[in-house]
This record gives C-alpha cells, structure tokens and sequence, in this order.
C-alpha cells in the first residue's frame, strides 16, 4: 500500500493545471492506510459518539470493518445510510437542526474530502476563505482590511439557502472537468442522493450537499469556485484607470509649497528663514486636510471581492448605478450558471462611510483628518479612507442574550443592561462553571479580538462577570456579595480545586483584558508549497490494534477500539475506566469478548 501522504502529493502536483484530468481517484479508496489517516482526524471528536441511522458509532471501530468498507467499494456495492436529521435546544430556547451520518459514511467521507482538497485546492482563487487550509473567518477580514482601502460603495452578498440548493447536476458536471473517474463520481453522487431521516421518515435528497457531511464544505467550494473564477474575469473588465487625477486644492497648495522652498534656499537670513520654515509647515497642514487626489474622477474604477462561504463582500470604487449594475450581473450569472438565487432583500448597497455587516462585523471607511508622523518624520495623514472592523452593542447584546446572561430594564425610557444569573447552571459544580464563563468570555474576545474598538468587549465582559457571580448565589442561595468576598482575594475571583494527588489549584477568572490582536497573514498561504503532510506518519491508534494485544486482558484475539465521549464522565470504578483515566485516552484497544462485558456492565 501506498504511502496516504506521497499518493495526497502526487494529486497536488496537478493542482494548479486547470487542463489536466484526474483518473484513477477510485482505485486510491482501496487503500487502508488513506482509511487510518481519516481515523486519525475523527476519533477524538464527541459527536462520532452519536449514532447515526444504522444504530452505531465510532465504538468498536477496527480494522476488519475497514476491510469490508472497501470490499464494498471494489464491487460498488456501498450505500451510504440517509444521514439522521434531528434537532438540539439552544440556549435562548430556539432549536439547531443537525444532520447525523453513519460513523462509517463519515469515515469514507473524510478519505473522499482528502482527496478532493489535494485536487482542488491548488486551483482555488485567493478570494476565497471558507474552510480551507490555513485560512478563515480572520483571513477573509484582514484581507478587506487590507485590500479595500478607499472604497466608495459595499455589495453585501447573500445566496439563498445556498447548502441546500446546490444544483446537483451542475456539481457532477463541474467534478467532470476536473475528474476522469466514472466509480469515484457515482460514489459522490451516492452521497448526493442519499437523503435523510426525520421522524423515522425517509426524505429524498434532490439538491443541496449531504446534510451533516464532511464533505459538504469542499464540495460548496468547488461548486463556488465557478462564481470566484467569474468576479476574477469580472473584476478585470471593470477596473479602469491607473491614477486619480490630482486634487486641484492640494495641487494650489503643493505649489505654494514648491515657491516658498525655493525662497527659502535663497535666503540668507536667519529670521527670515524661521519665518519660511513656519509658513512651509503651515502649508503642510491645511494640505493634509484635503486628499491627494480627485475623490470625483470618474475615470478610476477599482473593484475588490472577498468570500467566506456563502458569504460574500465587494467593495466598489465608482458610482452607485454601477453597483446596481454588478448586483445584476450576479444575480443573473447566480441563476444561469449556478441555479442558485441571490436573495434581494440581503443583497445589500451600502455607502462605505456607513456599515455593512460581514462575518459578524460592521465594516465601514473611516473618514479622518487626522495625521501622524512616519518612521522619517514627515507628518501624513495616514487614517484616512481606511477600512475599520467594529463590534457592535447589538452584536454583545445578541451574544448576552443567547447565554441568559443579562436582561433588560427600563430607565428614564433608557434601555439599562443588568447581569442574571443562569439557573440552568447550578447543576454543574463550581469548577464546571468558572470554565464554562471563561471558554465564553475567550471564545468572543478570540473572534472580535481583531476589531478595532475590541476594547468594548469590556462591556460584555462585566455582564458575564457578574451573572456568574449571581449564578453561584443562586446555586448557593446567599448573596452575591458574600460569593465576592468568599472566592475573590487581592482583586482576582479564583474557584479553588484538588487534583488526584490531593494538591489544591485555583482556576481564575479571566481579567487579562482585551487589547486588539495582531491578525493573522493572509499571503501566508500563497508562499507555502502545494503540498500535504501527514504528522506522525502511522496513527499510533491503528498501531495498537495492529499489536492485537488487548490492554484489558492481554489476549491476542482481533482487536476492536473501546471509546468514550468525554473522560470526566468516567468514575474509575472499574480497571478500564481506571485505565483510561491514568492513560488520559478516551479509546481502549480491547479484544471482542473485553468490549462486549465493558458494555454489559459485567467486566471487575
């Protein structure tokens, strides 16, 4: 067998050539090292412990299920099970549809997503951002930063229910181009048409990706890959122009400027010299109050375009009819070629000073006279026209409210936000919750870390800070001000806790703050080879099965992997968990007649 990561590097090697074709994907499934690698990626995620259709999970995993997925597969016998759609409370009470596949469909998924990444990714336009390697929400947003200074005009872009209206037969024919594999496309449109089960009742899938799948993601890429390809050629066309025309109030006063220098060097006097020098500099300032160049010059179009996606931002260097006209070409480039429907209500034209809203921030073009000096010492003003990331209140209080964390009440006809304790809480234990409020507060601040007012996210922060507080009162019933002063010493709130050993720690209350953080380079990717690397090389979890030693009994029967969803959950009452607890391993390598005991109860 084939190296996964030298048969990965072959496909890339191809990547970037559009005119070249891939044949032979299929025979690449065979493989059972491609399978261990995808194991690899799986194992440690909690939701392959949720049963899919056919009543199994990832527990009891081993290599002869392996053998006869791809058993399947040389004789095209394999039918992916419908995935199983169900739905999850959130907190604010609304509920969260989920698609459920089979462990083994996810599994043969992951190998199939491999594959298509080392095909696909070195093709892929720049502009895009969504679930690819080295690249993200953080990505896409540094990248407007960066590339829409001066904009005039947004086109806020929005595909309606795009997961679910992908054109099946435009997909197929789009893999065609690129792929020369009839068994591998019949196995990709197996997915397709596998549909789903809701209520026990059986649901034909006949657009959309696979709901729930691992490779629903790169498959939407590729589909949209057609539409970055399009704003690449369309972006070309409508450019115009290399240079604004000067400003002709800037122009005035750069040749006043240029008439007083020359005086200047022909003065011998020293006080007449001190007089031009603070004239020139005069001059300097009221020019940096009025842009270089001609802010109306039709003559210059730029436009930009960034996706995340089905999530699209452009920005626009010209007039409003021309946004109007590019909102209409997409729209009918979205129906004709795509089949997909740009939604009008969504679709938005927006005034680059005022804000449009991409991947939960408001964007918007700073207007700004103000100046600094640069690294020699002339003053610019530097602030001016450039793109500003912002968080907003709405988008703190959206987040307060999905927590349950604060409520509203009314003052003077004022909205005051107060902090609320959160009942559903004071099951857990103590630690459970000063890590819960902790993984909230850094999960915001990591996403909004990059905004330029990130400081605000302080305001949100003393609302989760003192919602916990009235949290442990309520499980305590006592008041907040005896929980403040009981865990709270020399200004830092601290739940104090024993490890196994018997030592006691104290988990602390963030209160880092939250400066804004550098983000992250978006060409970082462009200078990385096309290649792929596989760490570790063997997973060491096949190796233990291939040891076919089991670590309960020590028999050396086939092997199968015993796994659990979350290690906190085991007691160590029995000598697997207390072995998986010392190992700090939610899988066991166990024998068959081992596994079957651990799940009857009946193992010492």
């Amino acid at each position: 067998m084939r190296n996964p990561e030298k048969v990965l590097n072959s496909l890339c090697q191809h990547s970037s050539n559009l005119t070249y074709k891939f044949d032979r994907l299929y025979r690449i499934l065979f493989n059972e090292e491609m399978y261990y690698v995808a194991y690899k990626h799986l194992y440690a995620k909690p939701g392959n412990m949720t049963k899919g259709v056919d009543g199994k999970t990832i527990d009891g995993f081993s290599i002869p299920k392996i053998k006869q997925l791809i058993d399947t597969l040389k004789d095209e016998t394999y039918r992916p099970y419908p995935s199983k759609r169900t739905y999850i409370p959130k907190k604010n009470g609304k509920k969260r549809l989920l698609g459920i596949p089979a462990f083994y469909d996810k599994l043969l998924q992951e190998v199939i997503r491999m594959i298509l990444e080392a095909i696909y990714e070195g093709c892929f336009e720049d502009s895009s951002h969504g679930f690819r390697p080295q690249k993200s929400c953080h990505t896409a947003l540094k990248s407007v930063q960066n590339k829409c200074n001066g904009t005039k005009w947004f086109i806020e872009g929005d595909i309606k229910g795009f997961f679910d209206n992908i054109n099946h037969e435009g997909l197929i024919n789009i893999l065609k181009e690129r792929i020369a594999d009839d068994r591998f496309i019949r196995l990709i449109r197996k997915f397709l048409n596998a549909g789903y089960v809701e209520d026990w009742v059986f649901h034909k899938s006949y657009n959309g990706t696979p709901q729930g799948g691992i490779i629903s993601p790169i498959l939407a890429n590729i589909y949209l890959d057609k539409f970055d390809k399009y704003m690449k050629e369309y972006i070309k066309k409508f450019n115009k122009g290399k240079r604004r025309k000067e400003n002709p109030i800037a122009k005035q006063f750069g040749q006043r400027k240029a008439k007083l220098v020359s005086k200047f060097k022909n003065v011998k006097d020293a006080t007449e010299r001190k007089r031009l020098n603070e004239q020139i500099r005069e001059i300097v300032k009221k020019r940096l109050e009025y842009p270089a160049g001609n802010e109306m010059d039709s003559c210059i179009k730029r436009l930009k375009y960034v996706r995340y996606a089905d999530d699209f931002l452009i920005s626009v260097i010209g007039s409003k009819e021309d946004c109007k006209q590019i909102k209409e070409d997409i729209k009918n480039y979205m129906h004709d070629a795509l089949k997909l429907e740009l939604s009008e209500e969504k679709t938005l034209i927006t005034n680059a000073q005022k804000s449009a809203k991409f991947l939960g921030y408001n964007i918007f073009v700073r207007k700004s006279n103000d100046t600094h000096r640069d690294k020699n010492g002339h003053l610019v003003r530097s602030y001016d026209h450039k793109i500003v990331l912002y968080v907003t209140t709405e988008v703190m209080r959206n987040k307060l409210f999905t927590y349950d964390a604060m409520k509203i009440v009314k003052r003077n006809g004022k909205e005051v936000w107060k902090p609320k304790g959160r009942s559903y809480m004071r099951n857990l234990d103590d630690l459970e919750i000063i890590s819960q409020y902790n993984s909230e507060i850094m999960g915001f601040y990591n996403y909004y870390s990059i905004a330029n007012n990130s400081c605000v996210i302080d305001s949100f922060y003393n609302i989760m800070e003192y919602s916990m507080y009235k949290t442990y009162a309520g499980k305590y019933r006592t008041s907040k001000k005896k929980i403040i002063a009981k865990y709270k010493k020399n200004g830092v709130f601290a739940i104090p806790y024993k490890n196994k050993r018997g030592y006691t720690f104290y988990r602390e209350f963030y209160d880092k703050g939250f400066k804004r953080k550098e983000m992250p380079d978006v060409n970082l990717n462009d200078r990385l080879p096309n290649t792929i690397a596989i760490n570790g090389g063997r997973n060491g979890l096949i190796t233990r099965l291939q040891a076919r030693v089991c670590e309960l009994c020590g028999s050396t029967d086939e092997l199968e992997m015993h796994h659990v969803r979350k290690l906190k959950n085991l007691k160590g009452k029995s000598d697997w968990e207390v072995k998986m607890i010392a190992r700090k391993r939610k899988t066991l390598a166990v024998c068959i007649k081992c596994h079957h005991k651990i799940h009857a109860g009946s193992i010492d």
